[in-house]
């Protein structure tokens, strides 16, 4: 499926809404190809912004999300008709799917024991939601012969789908380097899901989520973790797209 792009700081935003991804995500098990998708926030962005690496490797996922609605309000701006594809959301639905057609599902990420939870958790809404496994990895870099562990590990419980759970950018880049590598047809990376959805961290309400003051609520929740993204990260963005809107700087899709 082909979704309108909008240009944000060089990084190649899907204009689009969740059941749109969603039929993504089952062409891409029915047809064999593999891909994997990238939940973007303005940190997210930040990061391309900051590093060509990371920017490559936003630009070649199958699909960038507006999980934002700085993201959303730009498109609506750039003349695109999109919704917030909210990372929490774009999970219940996919594993709604998964569960209706018998696809598997793995969970990669989250601190000890969160994988489990998630999964028991999701399996409560959708009891026939398959589940291949969960593996949380150690916050340090994996030694290449771990690496190999693990992908062999998620080789053999051989799922179709695998959630990525490590704060963007690190999922990102692990998506990336293990496209091929990977026998599941689709990788998600969607960050702070685990937490949400296992009930290690509380969410927003909903109007604060559409209004887009969610930051708000989170830095609240995790001051020590989130406060330079959100508050220098985001006046640092709204500064570079005043420049990119004005055409003071211009950003190539790379």
């Amino acid at each position: 499926m082909d979704f309108a792009t909008a240009n944000i700081l060089g990084v190649k935003v899907n204009m689009f809404n969740i059941p749109g991804a969603v039929t993504a995500i089952e062409q891409w098990i029915q047809q064999r190809k593999q891909n994997y998708i990238s939940v973007a926030a303005v940190s997210t962005i930040m990061a391309g912004h900051k590093s060509k690496r990371v920017r490559r490797v936003l630009n070649r996922a199958g699909l960038v999300t507006p999980d934002g609605m700085p993201l959303v309000w730009l498109g609506r701006l750039f003349g695109y008709q999109t919704e917030r594809v909210y990372g929490p959301d774009l999970m219940l639905e996919t594993c709604r799917m998964a569960a209706q057609k018998g696809y598997s599902n793995y969970f990669y990420g989250g601190d000890d024991g969160v994988g489990e939870i998630l999964a028991s958790k999701l399996q409560e809404k959708f009891p026939d939601l398959k589940i291949a496994g969960t593996y949380s990895p150690p916050f340090r870099q994996l030694t290449p012969e771990e690496d190999l562990e693990i992908i062999q590990r998620i080789n053999a419980a051989k799922p179709d789908i695998i959630w990525v759970g490590l704060s963007s950018p690190k999922q990102d880049l692990w998506m990336s380097e293990h496209l091929g590598k990977l026998g599941a047809m689709v990788m998600i990376g969607v960050g702070a899901a685990f937490n949400f959805h296992s009930g290690m961290v509380k969410q927003a309400p909903h109007w604060m989520q559409q209004s887009g003051l969610e930051w708000v609520f989170r830095l609240f929740q995790e001051p020590r973790r989130l406060w330079k993204r959100y508050l220098i990260e985001n006046p640092l963005f709204v500064l570079h797209i005043l420049g990119q809107l004005s055409k003071v700087r211009r950003y190539k899709v790379i």
